[in-house]
């Protein structure tokens, strides 16, 4: 049997420099229009205390055209999952709108 190992990202996404800021998230290969990218933020405390996975800490904002949204889990309802609102293309940053602030007012 083999042995499972934790992985904080899918094996097609990477972390690498961004145009956007910093680091962030990319397509290593194309990614289909509604995948599940994975657990993204946990709410821990309403409406103000997020906590970010290393795939949620690492999307970049994009307030025009992300390519993802958040969306709640219904069984579990503090859990955020990263899913694509279109077809990827490898090499494409991975992008969010970020509703809980504006990073453009920092």
């Amino acid at each position: 049997m083999q042995k499972e190992t934790y992985k904080p990202l899918p094996n097609y996404l990477t972390i690498k420099k961004s145009k956007i800021d910093g680091l962030g998230v990319f397509a290593i290969k194309d990614v289909a229009n509604k995948t599940n990218l994975g657990l993204s933020h946990i709410i821990l405390q309403s409406p103000s205390l997020f906590i970010r996975t290393p795939l949620g800490g690492f999307i970049n904002h994009d307030g025009k055209k992300p390519n993802c949204k958040l969306v709640r889990d219904k069984t579990f309802p503090h859990l955020f999952f990263a899913i694509s609102t279109r077809h990827i293309k490898a090499g494409e940053e991975i992008t969010l709108t970020y509703t809980s602030y504006n990073p453009e007012e920092e």
